[in-house]
């Protein structure tokens, strides 16, 4: 459970299934329930299998380019800081918005397959994420649980999408736009905390080797 926890917690804040829960309402708004179902069932197995590989090959990826787990960490959290700050000041839903809006424009038929992007790529599987399940695997290699827990930690958060775009049209007209705001902009202050101390261990470890 040790490492569980803060994986869930950031996996979590990073995929936002509340804050993209919208955008999937808004994709297949008039579309049947049968592809509504569809298209949450197959993003979240597309957004799960992406995870997955980059899980398993981030490690060779960081060897091959002869990056330090420590250089990484840093990396990750100044990245994960970023997005944190988009969340606490609405530049992420901006950013969701726009990406709806241009979709919709291009893409006129009421059933299009939405699965792969934008649902999967970026929203549920995007770069913070990506990054987030590549630091958390490098940190338990040679640990067969700990990235048991990082791999479950992921799969409960998508789950959680899931779940959330199953049944996303009466859920927000529950939660409403000013709670998953509110919301958003706390997730936004845990993930910076997350965020700083990543970077703390990462410069700590580099300069203060035990």
């Amino acid at each position: 459970m040790e490492p569980f926890v803060p994986a869930l917690v950031t996996f979590f804040v990073i995929i936002d299934p509340i804050g993209i829960a919208p955008v999937f309402a808004t994709l297949t708004e008039g579309t049947t329930r049968r592809h509504r179902i569809a298209m949450a069932v197959k993003s979240t197995v597309i957004a799960a299998m992406i995870l997955a590989g980059f899980a398993y090959g981030g490690a060779y990826l960081l060897g091959a380019m002869g990056i330090s787990l420590d250089a990484f960490r840093t990396a990750g959290g100044i990245l994960l800081f970023m997005i944190a700050l988009d969340m606490i000041f609405e530049k992420r839903t901006e950013r969701r918005e726009k990406r709806t809006d241009d979709y919709k424009e291009k893409h006129t038929a009421p059933a299009n397959d939405i699965s792969v992007f934008p649902m999967a790529i970026p929203m549920m599987a995007g770069p913070g994420a990506i990054a987030t399940i590549m630091l958390y695997m490098k940190g338990a290699t040679g640990d067969a649980a700990a990235q048991v827990s990082v791999l479950g930690a992921a799969g409960a958060v998508l789950l959680i999408c899931l779940i959330i775009f199953l049944a996303v049209g009466p859920i927000m007209r529950l939660v409403g736009d000013t709670v998953a705001q509110t919301i958003g902009r706390i997730l936004g202050v845990i993930l910076a905390a997350l965020a700083v101390q990543l970077v703390f261990d990462g410069i700590a470890n580099t300069f203060l080797p035990a």
